[in-house]
């Protein structure tokens, strides 16, 4: 039987967020901006959900977003390498600047929604492929009692949400996931494909500080005014 809820949650900021370089696959750990989002958004999400599984990405920010819903709900993280961020081979690591650069017609392409060629990406049609099967592997495994966490990365994200309501791969209507926000999906009760569908989509506290991408708010008591600092 089906899982009754599912949670997709992108992990928290990292550095190469916050400087706007594409991360793909690269193992780099969350900023302090990142963990403040992950206990705040675990939080959020325990207002409304009661997690019975947390599976995670095996790279390193998506296990630190996880571990403050593991500590709050008790709920042991598993991990699944298939739910990983899509590979962009070359350019990781990259702003987009750098990209244009040195491959002026295959960003250009990519930025049209085309696929980048001989630079050693995934397709999106491989990532959502992996993602999807993942995802509909563990959900099979729980009860429609059960909420399910699945704690990914943006572009996997949106790849696993397409596949997973039977759209194309190259389907491109659902804007970015913030960091630490979540898509909320249930499963059909029809019997009608697709087997999935999109309750919410970057759910998650982005009020809980004038700017979420920033971090939290401080009041500077010295100066009298308001700033923003992590904690």
């Amino acid at each position: 039987m089906t899982v009754g809820r599912l949670l997709l949650w992108r992990h928290g900021r990292t550095a190469f967020n916050a400087t706007a370089r594409l991360q793909g696959q690269v193992d780099i750990p969350l900023d302090d901006v990142g963990r403040w989002q992950a206990r705040t958004a675990a939080a959020a999400m325990l207002v409304r959900h009661t997690p019975t599984r947390v599976v995670s990405s095996d790279l390193g920010r998506a296990r630190e977003t996880a571990d403050p819903l593991a500590r709050m709900t008790g709920v042991e993280v598993e991990t699944d390498e298939r739910v990983r961020e899509r590979a962009f081979g070359e350019w990781e690591g990259l702003s987009g600047a750098e990209i244009a650069e040195r491959w002026p017609q295959e960003f250009a392409l990519w930025r049209a929604g085309g696929e980048p060629e001989r630079v050693g990406a995934e397709t999106r049609l491989e990532v959502a492929q992996r993602t999807a099967a993942a995802i509909d592997e563990h959900a099979q495994r729980m009860t429609r009692e059960e909420t399910l966490v699945i704690v990914s990365h943006g572009a996997a994200i949106s790849s696993a949400v397409a596949e997973l309501m039977g759209l194309p791969a190259d389907w491109r209507a659902l804007a970015g996931m913030h960091n630490a926000h979540w898509a909320e999906l249930v499963p059909s009760s029809s019997g009608v494909a697709p087997a999935w569908r999109l309750v919410g989509y970057n759910l998650g506290p982005t009020d809980a500080s004038a700017d979420w991408n920033a971090g939290p708010d401080r009041t500077d008591e010295h100066e009298g005014g308001s700033t923003r600092d992590p904690d």
